[in-house]
């Protein structure tokens, strides 16, 4: 039978030990580090890598938040930080450079280890890269890219032009070879704009009697690609298609045609996958779009961040293709919203 053990203390002994107690508590209360005041641009959601309170902050900087799948491309990557065990929080840039850069000097004074970053613009947003180069934070770029080599640690990439090659063969086996369209770009300092339009083009102008009547920029916004294509259908109201930069605009585009009568004679072609765009394609409201995959991008940019900090693997690719896909009446039950059916 094991013994039990009586201690007994003496009272004024008891009363130190309690004091001594509170006072190592306070003392370790006191000392540990809170985080810095979250913008009120952010989206703050934290988790401690270990008990011992040796936090590791990831940043996610989206270029918007006003969009359906920047906001999945940020969540997705704000979220797989978490499951791996980092601090994330999400920041929104409102496609304002001078948002972006105020969001890169509150992440690089409150010593985050890594940024996970969609840019507002390829060429204005370098500098912010490189004070984080600077500063030993390494970045990695999601969907859209910077024009500068190895300034980002990496720069994770949907094939664009190659999405609209595929999608001009599609334009033209549904418009025929022969009729006006329009072009709704994208935001003008963006190369996604100009790689969507160029893939676009490198088929259709094939086509002399393909003519594009009109091209004006509706900076990925659909309210804007409202006003646009309402403003287009003033001066062409014989258009036969429409090809958006985004899925936004095809949306925008979409409901201008419905005010104007003119939905069922003009086939609409978007950029994407968004889920109300999937939707519009099942309901045949939408011809085509492309399937880039939001998810799948910022899961891998935040396993490379981790890679990064917690394995020391240094040596990413510069640019790294994402495979992107056509979606439309013909396969639209392999698709939902943001990408493939389980």
């Amino acid at each position: 039978m094991i013994p039990r053990c009586h201690f007994y203390l003496s009272s004024s002994f008891a009363v130190f030990l309690v004091f001594t107690l509170l006072f190592a508590n306070v003392v370790g209360c006191s000392s540990h580090k809170a985080g810095p005041d979250h913008n009120t641009d952010a989206y703050a959601n934290e988790a401690q890598i270990d008990a011992t309170g040796d936090n590791r902050r990831i940043a996610v900087v989206i270029s918007t938040l006003n969009n359906p799948w920047f906001v999945v491309l940020g969540e997705s990557a704000r979220d797989r930080a978490l499951e791996l065990g980092y601090e994330a929080t999400m920041f929104d840039s409102q496609n304002d450079a001078s948002k972006e850069a105020a969001h890169f000097d509150n992440v690089i004074a409150a010593d985050y280890e890594a940024i996970i970053f969609n840019p507002t613009d390829a060429d204005g947003s370098v500098a912010n890269v490189k004070r984080a180069k600077k500063a030993g934070i390494p970045v990695f770029c999601i969907d859209r890219e910077i024009n500068s080599t190895d300034t980002a640690t990496a720069q994770l990439l949907s094939d664009n032009f190659s999405g609209c090659v595929e999608l001009g063969k599609y334009f033209v086996e549904q418009v025929g070879k022969k009729g006006n369209y329009v072009e709704l770009l994208g935001l003008v300092g963006d190369n996604n704009t100009w790689n969507r339009s160029k893939g676009f083009h490198s088929v259709v102008d094939r086509y002399e009697g393909l003519k594009m009547v009109a091209q004006q920029p509706a900076d990925f916004d659909r309210n804007k690609a409202l006003e646009v294509m309402e403003s287009m259908l003033q001066s062409h109201d014989d258009i036969s298609a429409v090809f958006c930069g985004n899925d936004a605009m095809a949306m925008g585009a979409y409901q201008a045609l419905l005010g104007a009568g003119k939905a069922a004679q003009v086939k609409i072609f978007g950029y994407d996958g968004s889920a109300d765009v999937v939707q519009a394609i099942a309901d045949e409201k939408i011809t085509a779009t492309v399937m880039q995959y939001p998810k799948l991008m910022a899961i891998e940019a935040a396993e490379f961040a981790h890679e990064y900090l917690a394995n020391g693997k240094r040596d990413f690719p510069q640019k790294i293709p994402v495979n992107v896909d056509l979606v439309s009446a013909e396969n639209i039950d392999e698709f939902v919203g943001f990408g493939k059916k389980n």
